[in-house]
């Protein structure tokens, strides 16, 4: 597992990564080996995260080989170009799939779908300039495969999410670069404590292992799907549900 060191040579940029899924992502990562850029809009909660990093580096804005927190909107475009600067992953304007597409302005409800395709953008812009090879590993959602009463515009923006990442990883396999997406269930983070309990004991009940998942049991795909360990796979979505919806 994390003896192995898997990605003690990579760079790994986390976004969200101020608590629940994002934060066991980056602890995962960091783990294993990588050095992380942990964003959030919440500058503090990224901090927070950079300090259970542990290591050197737990200041804003640390050079490459140190971890470093970074705060930034990833649903405008100016503050993902920056960020991707910062965090020193050279990048040329000139090459990479994405970079004639632009999107209009969208609703609130899909802001975090145009921050996963701003992300993606600017990932692959810096990879390919750079002639490294790469694994991008975007979260959606298994409501962008299923659907869920009440949530469509949630649901449309994950299964946007999966259509983006298949889309890449058909661009940009000629360039060594891996793009996959995880569809975690009903995970144990802020978004789900929300949720009546009486929501969630139903939800529990129809979920074959009987339990919901922590934010480490989708953190330990993501070092997976970014170690190469798996490096025969792309566009590939994988489920984290317990066996819901299957």
């Amino acid at each position: 597992m994390a003896s192995q060191l898997r990605l003690r040579f990579a760079l790994a940029l986390v976004t969200g990564a101020g608590s629940g899924i994002g934060r066991a992502v980056g602890v995962r990562l960091a783990a294993e080996g990588a050095t992380v850029a942990a964003c959030d809009l919440d500058g503090a909660a990224a901090r927070e995260t950079v300090r259970l990093l542990g290591g050197p580096g737990s200041h804003e804005g640390a050079p490459r080989g140190a971890h470093a927190a970074f705060q930034a909107d990833v649903s405008e475009a100016g503050a993902v170009s920056r960020l991707v600067d910062q965090v020193q992953v050279k990048k040329r304007d000139d090459v990479a799939p994405f970079k004639a597409l632009t999107l209009p302005p969208v609703p609130s409800a899909l802001q975090g779908f145009l921050g996963i395709f701003l992300v993606t953008q600017a990932a692959a812009q810096a990879l390919v300039s750079s002639g490294c090879p790469g694994s991008i590993i975007n979260i959606s959602s298994i409501v962008g495969k299923v659907g869920n009463v009440g949530q469509t515009n949630y649901a449309a923006s994950k299964a946007g999410v999966v259509g983006l990442t298949q889309t890449a990883a058909r661009e940009l396999g000629r360039h060594g670069i891996r793009c996959n997406s995880v569809l975690p269930g009903f995970i144990k983070t802020p978004m789900t404590q929300k949720v009546p309990q009486k929501v969630l004991d139903k939800v529990t009940g129809m979920i074959p292992l009987g339990h919901m998942g922590d934010p480490e049991d989708v953190a330990d795909v993501v070092a997976f799907l970014a170690s190469e360990d798996s490096g025969y796979i792309t566009g590939a979505s994988v489920e984290v549900t317990g066996g819901l919806f299957m």
